[in-house]
């Protein structure tokens, strides 16, 4: 009887996501004003243009232009503010408290089975707006990948932003 071979598989899986190559790679369109996106947003009086879901006195919830997964969510300190030193102890509880609120609205609108939550801090470790800390909260559900990434170069997300943000709009509501 032979002998099982050594499983030599690493013990860590990987997420490839090769659909998010051609925005990581793109050439940064100059802005047409020194203001991040997020403090252009919350100066504009369009929150739908700005898919701005939530505003709170110190925080701020966004929809992701460039989503990673259906329902992903952006929050943020209102505040222009870099590191988590910067932030003041209620703009920082407030943040965490919006985070826990998006968390569970998308619980009940969308059932997601997990989620993959993260804040990136500077540019080498992938924030593509460094001078403004938000928070992550992408949806994941079993199964969620497919063949169409790898063969198509395509990710498929099932529900446009316009109809998400109605969605999760009318969820905050009192």
């Amino acid at each position: 009887m032979e002998q099982d071979a050594k499983d030599t598989r690493s013990p860590m899986e990987h997420l490839w996501a090769p659909w998010r190559l051609a925005y990581i790679s793109a050439e940064r369109p100059q802005p047409k004003s020194d203001r991040c996106f997020i403090c252009q947003g919350l100066e504009e009086d369009d929150d739908r243009k700005n898919l701005i879901a939530l505003r709170t006195p110190l925080s701020v919830v966004l929809l992701n232009r460039y989503p990673y997964n259906n329902g992903h969510l952006l929050v943020a300190p209102r505040s222009h503010k870099a590191t988590l030193a910067d932030l003041e102890v209620p703009e920082l509880l407030e943040t965490m408290e919006t985070l826990r609120r998006m968390i569970s609205t998308l619980d009940s609108i969308m059932h997601p089975d997990g989620y993959n939550i993260g804040l990136n801090l500077g540019v080498c470790a992938g924030a593509g707006l460094p001078g403004h800390l938000h928070w992550h909260i992408v949806p994941r559900w079993n199964g969620d990948t497919n063949f169409m990434p790898a063969i198509a170069d395509t990710k498929v997300l099932p529900q446009s932003l316009d109809s998400l943000y109605d969605l999760v709009r009318s969820q905050l509501q009192p």
